[in-house]
């Protein structure tokens, strides 16, 4: 098969939008909330992050099946949302997805963020070198796991 990542374009943000709703479902089914932010994002605040830094998509033929977002602010940068079609999982794309960014912005530190019972996200970020430094309560039940690299 033919894939790529390639810096995505405005014009790729509905497309990118479903996807990150249909990978988050995951997510959503492990706290048994749909309401989580990702699965609750608009077009116009996805279009408000491409704004602030850059949009990466994993193409397969002429289908995104992957995508992630940074931002940079004081010489950090910030990674959201690394998403993968659940068909395309597990095959190193993530990975691949996260090497763009490092690429991108290199030489510089980065930070990223998922929830505490997100197995397979902290095994692909601690696999690919990042760290745990700190763990932050959002409700009773919710704490988001912070890493960097």
């Amino acid at each position: 098969m033919s894939r790529e990542i390639a810096k995505a374009t405005y014009e790729d943000l509905p497309e990118i939008l479903l996807l990150q709703k249909l990978a988050f479902q995951s997510e959503a089914q492990l706290w048994h909330d749909c309401s989580i932010k990702p699965m609750t994002q608009t077009l116009q605040e996805i279009e408000d992050e491409f704004a602030r830094g850059v949009v990466f998509k994993l193409m397969d033929k002429q289908k995104i099946v992957g995508s992630i977002r940074a931002c940079e602010e004081n010489g950090r940068v910030y990674i959201a949302k690394l998403i993968v079609h659940p068909d395309y999982r597990n095959v190193g794309f993530g990975a691949s997805l996260l090497a763009a960014v490092e690429e991108f912005y290199k030489g510089r530190k980065f930070e990223l963020h998922t929830s505490c019972r997100s197995e397979k996200n902290l095994y692909l970020y601690r696999k690919n070198g990042y760290k745990e430094f700190k763990r932050e309560k959002v409700s009773d039940v919710f704490e988001f796991v912070f890493l960097e690299k």
